[in-house]
């Protein structure tokens, strides 16, 4: 319980001290809604040239970005501050973080709680929700669980990915980019079908790394349509256990790079 105190006192403070500056977060809440605006953009200017992409529609594919922003939109929020764990370590604020009574990741996800992404998070859930109501889905109780689960499975996904992307900084301190590509780079690629892309390109990103189970999967689970790259139909269901999958992982590989961490005292 005394941990759970000073977890809720950290946040805590970085609600106040957003909430002190109210038109500078005011104005920080509605430009960080940009980046989620226009991906979905992106996808409805694409559908102006065509109508249909991948052997998708219009529709179909809003509902994939749907899912993909929530997820991505939620993780970033709660998760993607952890990427400035490389200034912490270059700066060697890291080792204050270290010597508290404290697990040190939850620590610096809330020393900087970016709570001026919340309407980015409002956005993508918007709109899934309209991409889900325009699409004619058959609901069954697998179907609704499935709506529920999948933008909290997303979530868990990309918020592994930023933990691993971030880990890399215990080796390489100069590493940000290499995890932009898989952060950043993984929230495009799961905005679109994954038919639209290369074979060796497909297979590395949508299957060896579990982009494709994030949106796309679900996205056919839910329509009732087959996937044209011959999935089998239960494929759409594992996205929870691929995202447990990928959170053991960034579970391991944090508490390794942790346990090596050489301080600046050091």
């Amino acid at each position: 319980m005394g941990e759970l105190r000073a977890y809720a006192a950290l946040g805590a403070a970085q609600i106040r001290s957003a909430a002190s500056y109210r038109m500078s977060f005011v104005i920080e809440l509605f430009g960080n809604v940009g980046a989620t605006v226009f991906d979905v953009l992106t996808v409805l200017v694409l559908f102006r040239a065509t109508p249909a992409v991948g052997g998708f529609t219009l529709r179909e594919a809003v509902l994939i970005v749907g899912i993909s922003s929530a997820g991505f939109a939620l993780a970033d929020m709660l998760v993607g501050n952890v990427d400035r764990l490389k200034t912490y370590v270059r700066a060697g604020t890291l080792d204050a973080v270290l010597v508290r009574p404290l697990a040190a990741l939850p620590q610096l996800l809330l020393m900087d709680l970016p709570i001026r992404k919340a309407l980015r998070v409002v956005f993508g859930f918007t709109v899934l929700g309209l991409a889900v109501a325009a699409n004619d889905v058959d609901w069954t109780p697998a179907r609704v669980l499935l709506i529920l689960i999948t933008p909290l499975a997303a979530c868990v996904f990309f918020g592994s990915i930023f933990v691993l992307s971030a880990s890399l900084a215990f080796w390489w301190v100069d590493s940000g980019e290499i995890g932009s590509a898989f952060t950043y780079g993984g929230r495009d690629f799961t905005s679109y079908p994954i038919s639209v892309y290369g074979g060796w390109f497909r297979n590395l990103f949508a299957y060896a790394l579990g982009f494709g189970f994030v949106a796309y999967q679900p996205a056919l689970a839910l329509l009732g349509r087959d996937d044209p790259l011959g999935l089998p139909a239960w494929s759409g269901f594992l996205s929870p256990l691929v995202a447990l999958g990928a959170a053991t992982l960034a579970g391991v590989v944090w508490r390794f790079g942790i346990r090596h961490y050489r301080s600046t005292g050091s």
